[in-house]
């Protein structure tokens, strides 16, 4: 199969006809075989009503509903558990990207040998001020921080080799950092495609302001990931340690500097525990034994953690 195309979703009953309409439309000009699974992340309208109705009557039709809301990570981890196309390709259901821009994004991939080709919306049909501002921050933050070249890394449009899909582990909100993981699993060849962009037709969207917060806190979180990740005593038992010795050879120099002005220069001292830095070192020498401990059970989660399923799958369409 050419093309697996997953559709993630909340509350999209109006775009999702349309939507396949044109997917197939496109797939069938260029003489793709495709399938296209949709991920109903807990609607509470009408859309897996209108998913099954598509299914009966299209065989590329599949879909995947969850019980409740768990968040575009877990959906497009569910359906990447199920692609079987050669190149996958993400898109948004509220119809703000093209379908027609699937060819180019296939083509890129596969002449260029790359193994995620990412969209990059121009002229974005947004609030400059609450969405396309903020989002130049997010991006050029995201740039530095993670060493992925990319403009939009929250645009939905992304084409990717199936062997991607299966090495990126996806939760909390990490679906606009797919491109860092992959990076992180050691795929390289990450290029950008300029998409287009329209406003939205139906709806309305599903991410607040605090998108850009989770994305700041999930960026830091993937850094640390990448550095530490799979050693964690690397940085907890290193910075342990440093403050353990500091706060112990402290210690040892307040004993030493009161035995030397009492028996040497005879001079009476007041008691360790009235020195500010007795206690300062006291408190060095425990957060240095908890971060220490802190590593070592790092250690052994990582050592001993299992595949996670954070979510779960109410029904199943054409999944085989």
């Amino acid at each position: 199969m050419d093309l697996s195309i997953v559709v993630p979703l909340l509350n999209e009953q109006d775009s999702l006809e349309e939507l396949f309409t044109r997917i197939k439309t496109v797939c069938h000009e260029n003489g793709f075989s495709f399938e296209v699974i949709f991920v109903d992340d807990g609607s509470t309208d009408d859309s897996w009503e209108i998913i099954e109705y598509l299914s009966k009557f299209h065989q590329e039709v599949k879909g995947i509903k969850f019980r409740k809301n768990y968040g575009k990570s877990p959906a497009l981890n569910a359906a990447f558990k199920q692609v079987k196309g050669n190149v996958v390709i993400t898109m948004d259901a509220d119809l703000q990207d093209f379908p027609e821009e699937i060819p180019a994004l296939y083509n890129t991939l596969i002449n260029k040998k790359a193994d995620i080709v990412s969209g990059w919306k121009q002229n974005r049909q947004d609030n400059k001020l609450t969405k396309n501002l903020p989002s130049k921050l997010f991006n050029a933050v995201a740039r530095k921080t993670s060493g992925v070249n990319l403009h939009d890394f929250n645009c939905g449009l992304k084409a990717y080799r199936y062997e991607v899909t299966q090495n990126v582990e996806l939760y909390g909100d990490m679906h606009r950092y797919i491109p860092v993981l992959a990076k992180n699993a050691g795929y390289h060849r990450i290029l950008e495609k300029q998409v287009r962009h329209q406003a939205r037709k139906y709806g309305v969207s599903k991410f607040g302001p605090s998108r850009f917060i989770n994305g700041f806190l999930d960026l830091i979180t993937l850094y640390f990931q990448a550095k530490f990740g799979t050693r964690p005593m690397h940085i907890f038992g290193l910075i342990g340690t440093i403050m353990f010795v500091v706060g112990f050879l402290a210690s040892v120099y307040l004993g030493l500097d009161k035995l030397f002005r009492l028996f040497i220069l005879d001079k009476p001292t007041r008691l360790i525990t009235d020195s500010p830095y007795f206690y300062i070192s006291l408190t060095s020498m425990i957060l240095g034994t908890q971060l220490f401990l802190a590593g070592f059970l790092g250690e052994l989660i990582v050592r001993g953690n299992k595949d996670r399923k954070i979510y779960s799958v109410q029904k199943e369409l054409n999944l085989d």
